[in-house]
Order: structure tokens, then C-alpha cells, then sequence
């Protein structure tokens, strides 16, 4: 494990954002959803998450998520991500999302 600094931390911005739409992703390369994210005052931003195996489609609008907001956009087949959500690989294989403990406004800055 390399070691970063709190300056080096300090560049990675992690918000808070709610989603509100979400699709199947039947182009990418791995089973992953489209997903559609409110961030509040730094608006609705687009993201490919790889997180079918724990998720269903219909339970997604309406949960909240913590991304990196300040990643360049990525090119997923024909989608362009714009920020990556982040999460934990589950025991039982698949990606967890990270979970607030209390509500937070959209937007918020994860320190």
C-alpha cells in the first residue's frame, strides 16, 4: 500500500447524491446499471456502477450514495460516466454501496 498525504486526499472530492433514475446497461462489458445521480447545488450527474448482484433496478431511485465527483468522465461502451459511486466488495461477491449513517443534504463533502 502506498502512502498518500492529506493534501493528496484533499483533491478527491466525495459527495453525497441521491439517485434518480436508473436502467439496465445490457452494453457494458460487466452486469452494471446506468444511473442517473441528484448532487444537489453541483447537479445530476451520469454513472455506470457494477452493482446487480445486491441491487434491483426498481429499489434504486430514492437511495442515497457516496461518489467521487471530480474523476475526468469515462466512456463505458456508448455512456459516458461522469463520476464513480463508491462501494465495498460484499463477502458474497458483489459490490456494496457505502452507506450514510444519518441523512446529509445533497452535495455534502465526505471528509
Amino acid at each position: 500500500m502506498s502512502l498518500c498525504t492529506y493534501d493528496d486526499f484533499e483533491k478527491v472530492e466525495m459527495r453525497v447524491g441521491q439517485i434518480i433514475r436508473a436502467e439496465e446497461f445490457p452494453k457494458a462489458r460487466r452486469p452494471a446499471y446506468k444511473l442517473w445521480i441528484d448532487f444537489g447545488e453541483y447537479g445530476i450527474k451520469k454513472s455506470s456502477a457494477q452493482i446487480t448482484k445486491h441491487y434491483q433496478l426498481e429499489d434504486l431511485p430514492g437511495r442515497k450514495v457516496i461518489a467521487v465527483t471530480n474523476f475526468p468522465p469515462k466512456q463505458i461502451a456508448d455512456f459516458m460516466s461522469e463520476v464513480l459511486v463508491l462501494g465495498v466488495m460484499s463477502k458474497e461477491g458483489g459490490v456494496s454501496l457505502l452507506q450514510l449513517e444519518h441523512d446529509a443534504p445533497l452535495g455534502s463533502r465526505v471528509y
